[in-house]
């Protein structure tokens, strides 16, 4: 058998990524997403595509923010793990699958596949996580109407918030930033996400309870794909009283009220307050997504 060759594809030759079946119906789910020519790479055996990768970015970014469709044919986990090896792209991969895929052969089996070929390559799980989706046909939940909103034109202002939400943190992207720089890092990683969505800055809301105390922040946004709950958090000593639901149910009429047709949201796994917050305002679990690190 002939050793694979590995390339990137060019607008010419992009055809090439579409030859190689997914049983996950990846590309479906990715059908928003902003995949270039040059982000993709195959390998190739004997003139046949074996693995294939695709980096995602916003319209405006110069490099990827991720990874999120790599997949093998059967057999050829190690050309996948030399695709990822071999790559100028060190970033996130997120690996997109069907909700409950443990539970189904076909989808059991293609991930588990991705996941050997990624971890051969170098990588390794940092989170699983929950994706919701959000649509008129699931109703609107209940605002409790216990907390007061407002726009929050500072930036340090949001910034003192997120360093207070994430002093103590159920989040694992935070818990690494902070591992890597501390609490400063965690906080301004966020307000960078904010930023670099899209969607107005005057949407940024934090809200107070009526003895105008801060009780948290909750941003709608609209990434490069579509609506999504951007952030909700809920400063450690208001915890323990269900905010983080009314932060959520605040988002989800926000940008209702601004005509979204669908909202993405997405909590970890092991975070089981906020999985059940969304339960509560009515977000269903359409996806899981495992998130792997170099």
């Amino acid at each position: 058998m002939t050793d694979p060759v590995i390339r990137a594809l060019t607008a010419r030759d992009a055809h090439l990524f579409d030859t190689l079946p997914d049983p996950l119906g990846v590309g479906r789910a990715l059908a928003r997403a902003t995949h270039r020519p040059e982000w993709k790479r195959v390998a190739l055996r004997e003139g046949r595509v074996v693995a294939r990768a695709a980096w995602w970015g916003g319209p405006d970014d110069t490099t990827p923010v991720n990874l999120n469709w790599f997949d093998v044919a059967e057999g050829e986990e190690e050309a996948g793990a030399e695709l990822l090896r071999t790559s100028p792209f060190q970033v996130e991969y997120e690996l997109i699958l069907p909700a409950g895929w443990r539970g189904d052969p076909v989808a059991r089996a293609a991930g588990e596949a991705r996941l050997r070929a990624a971890k051969a390559a170098g990588m390794e799980v940092l989170v699983e996580r929950f994706q919701y989706r959000w649509t008129p046909a699931c109703g609107l939940p209940e605002r409790p109407g216990r907390l007061e909103f407002r726009p929050e034109p500072d930036d340090a202002v949001i910034l003192d918030a997120l360093r207070r939400i994430h002093s103590v943190t159920l989040d694992a992207h935070a818990l690494r930033a902070i591992a890597e720089g501390g609490v400063d890092r965690a906080a301004q990683e966020e307000l960078d996400f904010f930023h670099w969505c899209p969607s107005p800055r005057d949407w940024w809301q934090l809200a107070y309870t009526p003895e105008g105390e801060l009780a948290g922040i909750q941003v709608p946004a609209h990434n490069p794909s579509g609506p999504c709950v951007g952030f909700i958090g809920v400063v450690p000593e208001q915890r323990g009283r269900g905010y983080a639901y009314d932060l959520l149910a605040e988002c989800t009429h926000f940008l209702a009220e601004r005509g979204a047709e669908f909202i993405a949201g997405a909590t970890d796994q092991g975070n089981f307050p906020m999985a059940a917050n969304f339960a509560k305002a009515g977000h269903p679990v359409v996806q899981e997504r495992v998130h792997l690190t170099f």
